[in-house]
């Protein structure tokens, strides 16, 4: 199976470095990379001088600069319609390190035929589960992370992971050609956060299927990017008005039967939830882009 890795970059050259590296030690050897560096000429320039061609097993890397700033998803679009003949695509973020065996992992379990595309353990320095995949609360507007908080070597029950989630983080998600035609492309219109949640509920209502491979083991810097890592108090305005604007997009697209008592629900629950730290500096960029989200403005933020 020939994967073509989809890395999106914005200015960060370290992160990518580190990820590029530990894909060159991946035991799947069938694969190249295609990244897209959605910070401008300079950054483009920046990672063409210092990435290798290819990884150390031969794999081609391939840069593709994107001057208008896509977003995510529009930066992860870029990189599959570059490469449309690839067998699967693996969405991986930049601030991630994957295992040698990680891809290996999730292209045996797309393999089985029985799922359209895979996802597997995410996890943070600490040894301890950032997800196993992902749980969307409809009427609530609200994801949830499968296994949050466990240690990395605890027993998992992959059958019931499959079972329960609704959606496989974008930081390390594996599609194969089913996927991409049966549910299309990512909406570019989210430009980031939540766009994997909208594209995965999208694909099972066409009738497809999520899997997990549970060796799949990718280390994920969380944040490292947006700064949406730091503590509430602390967390820059981007982050908390696209991750609120962009739930009730969900809702829109996928259920919009829900969207009026979901958007009563998602108003109570951030403002409880900032409310108990007492940031209310934050609190209104929430209530920004909650307020966004309710009159359906997309696309990049001003």
């Amino acid at each position: 199976m020939h994967v073509v890795v989809c890395i999106v970059g914005y200015r960060n050259l370290p992160d990518i470095e580190r990820c590029v590296a530990a894909l060159g030690e991946s035991t799947h050897r069938d694969l190249e990379v295609v990244i897209c560096e959605n910070g401008g000429a300079q950054a483009h320039a920046a990672l063409t001088a210092r990435l290798p061609g290819r990884l150390a097993g031969g794999q081609t890397v391939t840069i593709i600069e994107a001057a208008d700033n896509p977003g995510y998803a529009g930066g992860i679009n870029r990189c599959i319609e570059a490469r449309p003949e690839a067998d699967a695509w693996w969405m991986l973020n930049p601030d991630t390190v994957p295992e040698p065996g990680a891809l290996a992992a999730l292209v045996s379990r797309l393999q089985r035929g029985d799922c359209a595309a895979a996802g597997g353990v995410l996890h943070d320095g600490t040894g301890h589960v950032q997800a196993y995949g992902g749980r969307w609360r409809g009427w609530l507007a609200r994801a949830e992370s499968i296994g949050r908080g466990a240690r990395i070597d605890a027993p998992v029950d992959a059958a019931a992971v499959e079972a329960a989630q609704t959606y496989i983080s974008g930081a390390s998600m594996l599609i194969g050609r089913r996927f991409v035609d049966t549910a299309g492309l990512m909406r570019d219109d989210y430009f980031l956060y939540c766009e994997e949640v909208e594209w995965c509920v999208r694909a099972q209502q066409r009738g497809l299927r999520l899997g997990f491979a549970p060796d799949s083991r990718v280390l994920h810097h969380q944040g490292a990017t947006t700064g949406s890592a730091t503590t509430l108090d602390r967390r820059p305005r981007m982050p908390i008005y696209l991750d609120e604007r962009n739930k009730l997009h969900v809702i829109r697209d996928t259920t919009p039967a829900h969207l009026p008592v979901a958007a009563v629900m998602t108003l109570l629950l951030l403002t409880l939830r900032f409310a108990r730290r007492g940031a209310w500096a934050q609190w209104r960029y929430a209530l920004s882009g909650w307020w966004a989200g309710l009159r359906g403005q997309r696309g990049k933020p001003a």
